[in-house]
């Protein structure tokens, strides 16, 4: 799976860069072409003759090496995947702000190619909540985190930090390669975030979604060869490689995929769109322009409700056929037996389901627990996990339909 394949292995300044020497020769194993970046930090802790012998290349370390004009350009878009074990603190904060400070940083800032992170560092520099808020941003632009086990550390205690085992990451790199491309070619379309629906020029008839599903849905599909676009009611970090179609109303969001679908050869219905929105012949619903807030003075105002365009309905009885159509279904009760009948009523290729009454699950949180449940009635669970994690289960179950097509 990796023979031939070019990968960048990031080597920055930590003790447990020792065991990037372990992971460099399973690579080199393996059949890829290795080369070493590391850091000025890197080099205290392991000497760069020792990744030079066992790479396919000579260590790199500087911008400013004359037999490489601009060593991160070249790095970057010609690398399959780069890999950085382990990442410290530091390299973390510099990667999610965008901050170049040497070869590495600037490699990865130029490369298009999957980005695995190894973090590893002390417990408490771990679970430091700037450490944990750089790790979601860089989860959110699609980097694939390889978290750190709980065990022994450098100084003699126990606790969480210490760096994945080599064959660990190996696993990992293993997986982000071989699914690397295998939806090269294919236009795949991508809703987020719940539909907001305007009461007067203030308020809204919304719901909880955050749009966290869908982006990280998106940000795998882009990952792993698509074109996506991504019609999206929220404002959060666009995953790369991907496309945004900004919208607000559940009209709105109808207008557009009745734009896109069409043409996609996969529709994922992740957003949260609202089956009612206000209606009513007085001034208190907006009109283009709106008519301003309605004022308490005015007393209380008799809301009239009427019901939005069904938008996943709509998208099933007019699916091409060789279109793989995914809806959610956000449940509190009944959750299989609803789901499988809003998959067959709205003409689905697959629904995942999950009961957002659980703890964790489902509207703004990191978390979420589903079932993905197909039309042939094939179901399958997968347990709290981070909604990456979930994205990842979602898109291998649409790689796996296209090729039953």
């Amino acid at each position: 799976m990796l023979a031939g394949k070019k990968i960048v292995l990031g080597v920055t300044g930590g003790i447990a860069a020792y065991k990037a020497v372990e992971l460099c020769r399973r690579l080199v194993d393996a059949g890829a072409h290795v080369i070493p970046v590391m850091t000025e930090g890197a080099e205290r802790f392991v000497g760069r003759a020792t990744f030079s012998a066992l790479a396919s290349e000579p260590v790199q370390t500087s911008l400013w090496d004359e037999a490489h004009p601009i060593p991160h350009t070249n790095l970057g878009q010609s690398a399959d995947l780069i890999v950085v074990a382990p990442a410290t603190a530091r390299l973390l904060a510099a990667y999610a702000i965008g901050l170049s400070t040497d070869l590495l940083t600037n490699t990865l800032l130029a490369t298009r190619a999957p980005v695995v992170v190894c973090p590893a560092m002390h417990t408490e520099m771990w679970e430091h909540p700037a450490v944990q808020a750089n790790i979601a941003t860089l989860r959110a632009r699609g980097v694939h985190i390889v978290e750190p086990e709980a065990g022994r550390l450098a100084g003699g205690d126990i606790g969480a930090g210490r760096l994945a085992a080599p064959e660990t990451i190996f696993a990992v790199v293993e997986s982000v390669i071989g699914s690397g491309a295998d939806l090269a070619g294919t236009n795949v379309v991508v809703s987020a975030g719940g539909t907001r629906e305007p009461i007067d020029a203030v308020r809204v008839i919304a719901n909880r979604s955050s749009g966290k599903q869908g982006y990280a849905i998106a940000g795998e599909a882009a990952a792993r060869g698509a074109s996506v676009t991504l019609v999206s009611t929220v404002d959060l970090p666009v995953p790369a490689g991907v496309e945004v179609c900004a919208v607000e109303t559940a009209a709105e969001m109808a207008a557009a995929l009745a734009e896109r679908a069409p043409s996609a050869d996969v529709v994922i219905m992740a957003a949260a769109v609202a089956d009612f929105r206000p209606t009513t012949p007085s001034d208190f619903r907006p009109t283009t322009p709106s008519p301003g807030k309605f004022k308490k003075a005015k007393g209380v105002p008799e809301i009239v409700l009427e019901p939005t365009t069904d938008i996943l309905a709509g998208l099933g009885a007019s699916k091409p056929a060789r279109q793989i159509l995914v809806g959610f279904a956000a449940e509190t009760s009944d959750l299989l037996a609803n789901a499988a009948s809003k998959m067959h009523a709205k003409n689905l290729d697959l629904i995942v389901a999950n009961d957002v009454s659980q703890p964790g699950v489902g509207f703004q949180h990191d978390t979420n627990a589903v079932t993905l449940l197909d039309a042939s009635g094939e179901a399958a669970t997968i347990p709290l996990s981070d909604k990456k994690a979930i994205a990842k289960a979602v898109v291998d179950k649409v790689v796996e339909l296209l090729a039953s097509r």
